[in-house]
């Protein structure tokens, strides 16, 4: 994809502009080549024609995202990928304006995802980001949605706001490098990780948003880790600090739309394997708050170190996956084997947790066949590799 710059965003916004993404719009999802042939045969420059394309890409896949919004929005593609989905920063700002927050700044707001949610909820956002091009965006952004009175963007280093003037702060630091792809350690975030961890002293009412795999180490005292999921993929994590914390751990399945709260450091029962398995949603595992899951449908770990709940009888609950278990046998490629074979299993589901082994690999070495659909859960008990057939999930 072309690089976008601010002279090419300035001008997609004029009335040529304009009329060359209405005339992208009806030609993306084809052929390249073609599509830009028939955008210069429509008397577009080659430059307005390439990055009018681009953007009626982006827009299509911003869609999951943000719904039918982003086919007024302007982006770049490491920008679209970072973004926080729609639906998660009008939760978020949503809590922000509950809690009385009236002004925020929003240090790292890259494409103004969570600046626009916020000003939908009545709040005045400041905004910054350091890159020129994804400020410019930001503001596009803003004044497309009507926000351009409640949003101001700055093209800034985040460090040097003063955030105490604001009701609370919002921070979401770059977690990608040129070059590099994803950042894990928070020492390489973009502002870094000290200026984040000391925003909780200067403005109480702070919220951070992080990788989903963030330490619960480096959670500020008394603050509150929540983390996301949208229809069972787990998009981030969030601390909540000062006032705003509400519990020590949260999950959060948008979706269904539930939470669930906790200590995270709590001890699950342990027992059998029963009738049922029960496969957390990914945001309840990573809260630590498994062991809260189990307790609320009476269930129970089969080993302590394995997010598996089981219980005898079935229990309907948003927070997991449940299968039923029709056979426990210990793990042996032989004996599976000849079993799928003998039940005319010729597609096979597989989850684990617990063990090494490589799915895909393991399905070529059962060689299936037969027209039976069977699930198939790798996991640990006591040490020791269990292999357990189950149902399809519900």
């Amino acid at each position: 994809m072309p690089l976008v710059t601010p002279e090419l965003l300035q001008l997609l916004r004029t009335p040529e502009g304009l009329k060359a993404l209405a005339a992208a719009a009806e030609v993306t999802g084809g052929e390249p080549l073609a599509a830009a042939s028939a955008l210069r045969a429509r008397g577009f420059g080659a430059e307005l024609s390439a990055a009018a394309l681009t953007q009626a890409s982006l827009r299509e896949r911003a869609a999951m995202k943000f719904g039918p919004d982003a086919a007024g929005m302007f982006f770049t593609r490491a920008g679209l990928e970072q973004a926080t989905r729609a639906v998660v920063a009008d939760r978020r700002a949503a809590r922000l304006a509950a809690a009385g927050v009236e002004t925020l700044a929003d240090l790292g707001c890259g494409l103004g995802s969570d600046a626009l949610a916020a000003a939908r909820r009545g709040i005045t956002v400041y905004a910054v980001d350091a890159d020129p091009v994804t400020a410019a965006m930001a503001t596009a952004n803003a004044e497309a949605a009507g926000l351009a009175d409640r949003i101001t963007v700055a093209c800034a280093d985040a460090t040097t706001v003063p955030v105490e003037r604001y009701d609370a702060v919002f921070a979401d630091p770059a977690r990608r490098q040129v070059g590099r792809g994803r950042v894990f350690d928070p020492k390489a975030y973009s502002p870094p990780w000290d200026f984040i961890a000391g925003l909780p002293g200067r403005t109480p009412r702070t919220v951070l948003k992080l990788a989903p795999g963030i330490d619960h180490a480096l959670l500020p005292p008394g603050a509150e880790g929540e983390w996301v999921s949208v229809g069972g993929d787990l998009v981030e994590a969030a601390f909540w600090c000062g006032p705003l914390a509400e519990a020590p751990r949260r999950a959060t399945l948008l979706g269904p739309d539930v939470g669930l709260t906790g200590s995270g450091n709590k001890t699950a029962a342990v027992g059998p394997i029963g009738a049922w398995i029960y496969d957390p949603d990914p945001a309840v595992v990573r809260s630590h708050l498994v062991a809260e899951f189990a307790e609320s449908i009476g269930g129970r770990l089969a080993d302590p170190e394995i997010a598996y709940v089981y219980t005898d009888d079935p229990v309907d609950t948003p927070f997991a996956r449940r299968l039923g278990v029709t056979e426990v046998l210990p793990f042996s490629l032989k004996r599976l084997r000849a079993l799928l074979r003998e039940r005319g299993v010729g597609v096979l589901e597989i989850r684990k947790r617990g063990s090494a082994l490589v799915p895909d690999q393991l399905r070529k070495d059962l060689r299936l066949s037969g027209p039976n659909t069977a699930g198939l859960v790798l996991t640990r008990v006591e040490g020791a590799p269990v292999a357990l057939i189950t149902t399809a999930a519900m």
